[in-house]
């Protein structure tokens, strides 16, 4: 039975933008909270996603906007200046975009492994809430995925988003098609939404954040010349980091016989092959990998056959301490 719930401000609307990379379910998340919230909480809502052509491995944008029942919601733009910022993908916190229009009295929920507070979020406000959970780390450990725990942090953080109703919601969801993942979201749902810890003072901006426009606006005096290309691309640039779903391949030099099965199976030829030591056994060796055009798929991992390349939890940081670069003339 619906029932009308007060939202935090009675000036606007209530607006959360899901940031997050394809296959962690934000799609899914946002879809959950607006039929809740329309079909159970008496509000009105709206909800849609942004994402390429390949939305697994590719940046994913989920937007949700809720609205008292009576007043119509005419606007299907993205979010811009959001209360809520949700972070499915610590990587993220490195994109200026995931920070952008971030209002000063607002929430920023990230899932990261408790540890150092990563360097990005000092561009947040300083009035801004903010808010760690591993998120991973819950969903591995309950075999569900993280945005069911993201969920169960979210409603914690706004009281009338009633965390009971969410999560019946969330079963619902899964009940035809997976019934055997209703327990297990339930399960990390419920962890979310008390296993979190909010961080204090990491922001130092003053106020609301700008908004971020997607692209600039071009008018006849302002657009570049046609049949140019004024931002050319080389595979060089490419940044596969954002594809990682929480999980890098580490090698453990001492275990590493450099016999090259990894590079065979590497779909992204992210591993360094340099000079083996002079009068030593080996004419060239493995080296590390650059994280930067790695997708995390652990192909080298399952054929490693001394086990010199094991499956490691990515914690912020992590990848920029173990990278070895392939290309070092590159600014980054």
């Amino acid at each position: 039975m619906n029932r009308a719930v007060r939202l935090p401000h009675t000036d606007r609307f209530f607006e959360a933008r899901f940031e997050s990379i394809g296959g962690l379910g934000a799609h899914a998340a946002g879809q959950v909270l607006a039929t809740a919230a329309v079909l159970n909480l008496g509000l009105n809502g709206a909800h849609f996603s942004s994402y390429g052509s390949e939305k697994k491995g590719s940046l994913v944008r989920s937007f949700v906007r809720l609205g008292p029942g009576e007043q119509p919601i005419r606007t299907s733009t993205p979010v811009e200046a959001p209360d809520a910022v949700i972070v499915f993908h610590a990587v993220l916190l490195g994109n200026p975009g995931t920070f952008a229009g971030m209002r000063k009295d607002g929430v920023f929920i990230y899932n990261a492994q408790a540890g150092t507070i990563p360097a990005e979020l000092a561009a947040l406000p300083k009035t801004v809430r903010v808010v760690r959970v591993d998120a991973l780390g819950i969903a591995v450990e309950e075999n569900s995925r993280p945005n069911a725990v993201l969920l169960g942090t979210l409603c914690s953080q706004f009281p009338f988003l009633d965390a009971e109703v969410i999560l019946a919601a969330l079963c619902a969801e899964f009940a035809g098609k997976h019934p055997e993942a209703v327990a297990h979201n339930e399960r990390a749902f419920r962890r979310g939404a008390t296993e979190f810890e909010a961080i204090e003072n990491v922001g130092r901006a003053e106020g609301d954040l700008p908004i971020a426009k997607p692209e600039p606006e071009w008018g006849y005096e302002t657009q570049p010349a046609g049949g140019l290309l004024p931002a050319p691309g080389n595979m060089a640039w490419n940044d596969l980091s954002a594809s990682r779903t929480g999980w890098l391949p580490v090698l453990h030099g001492d275990k590493c016989i450099h016999c090259g099965v990894c590079d065979l199976v590497c779909p992204d030829m992210c591993l360094v092959w340099g000079d083996g030591k002079e009068g030593g056994k080996f004419e060239r060796e493995l080296m590390g990998v650059d994280y930067r055009y790695c997708k995390g798929c652990l192909r080298c991992i399952e054929s490693c056959p001394t086990g010199a390349l094991t499956k490691d939890a990515e914690t912020p940081g992590l990848a920029d301490r173990l990278r070895v670069r392939l290309f070092p003339e590159l600014i980054s």
